[in-house]
């Protein structure tokens, strides 16, 4: 039987001023992480039951307090189970994680890499959390994914990539940033299966469950906020190499899980081949300021 439990509104934390203090450079520094290399298990809920070398299941309760800072490798990530591609910080305290609250200080270091990076996405470097990306550093082929999330702000950015296809997310296959599958809940209230082959995307499915109309300045989303939701994904591999997808969401702690959409790739459309191998999970935020909580796969 698939776990599915949320374990209650966990404690808000940062408010006010204090929200921007975490983000100093003073606070955790890069080559601290890079050197960190923690002595015990940084998931106390890591089972190691295998199959020949596939870990059976993981989970992360985010029970260890810690902070993941963005590198531009995976392997030289400081944490042993995440690997922080961009967003510059994931800090885990009380319980949950969560991305950065708010807008970095003027002449962070990582505002300042933003800025000459990526200014538009993240407003002058300010906010990298508005393209949020965490990937496990184990791989996986057939597996259930699930995990929660709680929007605290959907950042109403003037850039053009600010629009309904915004959202939370799972990845699914990540072979790296260019092929993948992905599955969510997005901003006008789908819920969405896409592909990312050789860089482009391909829609696979999309159903709205959730009522009203989109509109990017009047009703620019229609996820609810301060609230848990559940989303989880099981992707395998089926007859004739097809690729299978699943997607369930949990819009209230009280109610089931909901399957939503069903859909294969057989590999002959949605750009090309089927993405068959083991490889990374994870999850993805657009312009928003996230808590998240009992991430797990199996």
């Amino acid at each position: 039987m698939f776990l599915g439990v949320i374990v209650g509104i966990k404690m808000q934390y940062f408010e006010g001023e204090d929200k921007n203090k975490e983000t100093s450079d003073n606070l955790v520094t890069k080559d601290s992480l890079l050197n960190q290399r923690m002595g015990e298990n940084s998931n106390k809920n890591l089972i190691d039951e295998k199959q020949g070398e596939q870990l059976t299941m993981f989970r992360d309760e985010f029970s260890t307090p810690r902070v993941i800072e963005e590198i531009g490798q995976m392997e030289a990530s400081g944490d042993k189970d995440w690997w922080l591609n961009s967003g510059a910080f994931l800090y885990i305290k009380n319980g949950t994680a969560r991305t950065i609250f708010g807008k970095l200080r003027k002449e962070n270091k990582w505002q300042k890499k933003y800025q000459d990076y990526n200014p538009l996405e993240t407003d002058g470097g300010y906010r990298p959390q508005n393209i949020f990306r965490l990937v496990t550093r184990s791989k996986w082929q057939n597996f259930q994914q699930e995990c929660y999330f709680k929007i605290h702000h959907y950042e109403l950015s003037s850039d053009e990539h600010r629009s309904a296809s915004n959202g939370l997310f799972l990845f699914n296959r990540y072979e790296d940033g260019d092929n993948l599958y992905y599955t969510g809940l997005r901003v006008d209230g789908t819920v969405v299966v896409k592909k990312k082959y050789k860089g482009k995307y391909y829609l696979m499915a999309q159903k709205k469950i959730l009522p009203g109309k989109y509109n990017r300045q009047e009703m620019p989303n229609l996820l609810p906020e301060n609230k848990w939701l559940g989303l989880r994904s099981e992707v395998q591999t089926i007859a004739d190499d097809q690729v299978e997808i699943k997607v369930f969401v949990k819009l209230s702690p009280k109610k089931d899980w909901r399957k939503v959409i069903t859909i294969k790739d057989d590999g002959n459309k949605y750009g090309g081949r089927a993405i068959l191998a083991k490889a990374f999970a994870g999850v993805r935020t657009d312009f928003m300021d996230v808590e998240l909580d009992n991430y797990e796969i199996k």
